[in-house]
């Protein structure tokens, strides 16, 4: 199979307009939110929020690229350090989704609700349910329709620009206006506190910048990096320049006022109501796409969690448009709570999702760093300077901090998702031990034990394929394994290579040594079995042995991929990477 062949998934446009409709939608109220808490220097702020993107970039860069596989920071640090602290960011992740898709959602009526009576509730649950079915319809379908989207975003966004800025040389004396009542707000706090909390509350208009990477195994080799570089691009030109066109407009009062639908009345102003029903129009519509975006990364997420075993595989169900219906429905349902639960407050449900998706981001970093540590020889196709690496996670670190001063109610409305969800992904996770301690509780007692026994019987039947090369790597993977998997029964395979005389040596070790493991009491409750492939390690060999044994490839692992391999971590199909 060809590597087109391969990856005949979505292009650059697609992929930029699925993201781009999340991370740009935020135009739509990061402004109001940054200028209420910043005043005049929103703009600075939020110019300077994308200098810490750019940081992001290359440090999402260097993990995807090196590990292609859907699921962003949890992936990153699947491979990097555990799976109990992977499904930790993958927590943070789906919350951030769930945030987000209601944010976006939720505002998308909100601007309708400027030209048109309708309940902003009920619409609001009526649209996430609308773009759920639409996902469940199929991705592909669901690109073509962010791509329209994405595209009469950015005319809009450019033509508010330019009635903007032509506004402001007509009536420049409101911006000195603002600047008096910025030192207003400067009367109640310091210049540095200000900034300091502007910054914070600002981070919201990175949203989605973390979208790419839920989905990178549906995009085509090569796209990811060039989202990354576009949403940063329109992230850098359009958050300052809007902030500072509705300075120029506004007074900061009204700016707060209105900061739920900030650029209807912007428009309105500079443009007319025909121009104020092109910009509802085209929000309505890019905030909707932002709700589709959050529903096709958390499906890559989840689906991804669920092979991992980290949650049921019940969720990973597929129908015949390659979609996900059940993670679907149950997204729908928790966004639906968390709506009624906030009674749609705008702060509220940013201060979930700033909190969730800051910490996914800081953890990314954290991965890239660990990763860098641990994984060293890891063949990798770009590498960013890990001063950048520590700068990028403690910029967001420090956000993530500053929105828990700015309102302590949204660590409230977090840890009431997060402790179940958590608690939720450990139970499961944590399975065959609760399953020994039932069968030991109730050993005594023939109906329970057997009622245990029917309902956990496959808990620890999973089973393993372990690629090994290097004999002073055979601990430690086996470790891993047990510390990280229910499954007990591992099949040590090991790759005859006729052009490496070595590998014979590696060979009659292996086979001397492994049997003598359980013995000796090392590892005495995994089913261990040796078995030789005959071939080299690459993709053909990975392939074949998830054939001829049954394996899933996502139940392979590999110590990792040197630079002298002629093949990359992509060409493997999802092994996993333990040492």
């Amino acid at each position: 199979m060809s590597k087109n062949e391969k990856h005949p998934g979505l292009g650059e446009l697609a992929s930029t307009s699925i993201c781009g409709n999340d991370i740009l939608s935020s135009v739509l109220y990061v402004s109001g939110i940054a200028i209420g808490v910043a005043g005049v220097y929103a703009p600075l702020i939020l110019l300077f929020i994308g200098v810490v993107l750019l940081l992001y970039k290359g440090v999402y860069r260097e993990v995807v690229e090196s590990l292609p596989v859907n699921g962003g920071a949890y992936n990153a640090l699947l491979n990097g350090t555990s799976k109990k602290v992977a499904a930790t960011a993958g927590v943070l992740t789906i919350l951030s989704y769930v945030a987000t898709c209601v944010i976006s959602g939720k505002t998308a009526v909100e601007y309708l609700h400027t030209v048109v009576d309708v309940p902003v509730i009920p619409i609001t649950i009526v649209v996430l349910g609308i773009f759920a079915a639409l996902v469940i319809s199929g991705v592909k379908d669901s690109a073509k329709v962010a791509m329209g989207i994405f595209g009469a975003h950015l005319i809009t966004l450019i033509v508010f620009a330019g009635l903007g800025l032509w506004y402001i040389t007509h009536n420049p004396t409101q911006f000195q206006i603002n600047w008096e009542g910025t030192q207003d707000l400067l009367k109640d706090k310091e210049l540095i506190t200000l900034l300091f909390l502007g910054f914070s509350a600002s981070l919201l208009g990175v949203s989605g910048f973390e979208s790419s990477a839920n989905f990178v195994e549906e995009q085509k080799r090569g796209v990811f990096k060039k989202t990354l570089r576009n949403m940063t691009i329109g992230v850098v030109i359009f958050n300052p320049l809007v902030a500072f066109i509705c300075l120029g407009i506004s007074k900061i009062g009204e700016i707060k006022q209105f900061a739920d639908f900030l650029l209807a009345d912007e428009a309105k102003i500079v443009g007319g109501t025909i121009f104020q029903y092109i910009v509802v129009a085209d929000a309505f519509l890019v905030l909707c796409g932002a709700v589709l975006t959050g529903f096709i990364g958390v499906s890559g997420l989840i689906h991804r969690m669920a092979l991992d075993e980290t949650l049921p595989m019940w969720f990973s169900k597929i129908n015949s448009k390659g979609s996900f219906p059940r993670i679907i429905i149950v997204f729908f349902l928790a966004c639906v709570s968390i709506l009624l639960m906030t009674g749609g407050k705008l702060a509220s449900l940013g201060g979930v999702y700033a909190i969730s998706f800051l910490a996914v981001m800081t953890m990314f970093g954290l991965g890239n760093i660990i990763l860098k540590i641990t994984r060293p020889d890891l063949k990798r196709q770009y590498k960013f300077p890990i001063l950048f690496v520590i700068l990028a996670a403690s910029a967001t670190f420090i956000g993530l901090i500053g929105n828990i001063v700015l309102d302590f109610q949204n660590l409230m409305y977090f840890i009431i998702y997060f402790v179940p969800v958590i608690a939720f992904v450990r139970i499961y996770m944590f399975r065959d031990e609760i399953v020994a301690f039932f069968e030991r509780t109730f050993k005594n007692s023939p109906l329970l034990h057997s009622i245990t026994r029917v309902i956990f019987k496959d808990v620890t039947k999973g089973k393993y394929i372990l690629f090994i090369h290097r004999l002073d790597r055979l601990h430690s993977t086996l470790k891993y394994i047990d510390n990280n998997e229910t499954g007990r029964k591992v099949l040590i395979l090991h790759c005859k290579d006729p052009e490496d005389t070595h590998n014979d040596e590696v060979w009659t070790e292996l086979q001397h040594i492994v049997p003598l493991l359980p013995k000796a009491g090392v590892f005495n409750h995994l089913t261990l079995e040796l078995q030789q492939i005959e071939a080299s390690f690459g993709p053909q060999a990975v392939e074949k042995a998830s054939k001829k044994y049954n394996i899933p490839k996502n139940r392979i692992f590999i110590g990792t991929i040197h630079h002298h391999h002629k093949f990359d971590y992509e060409d493997l199909g999802g092994v996993r990477i333990i040492v």
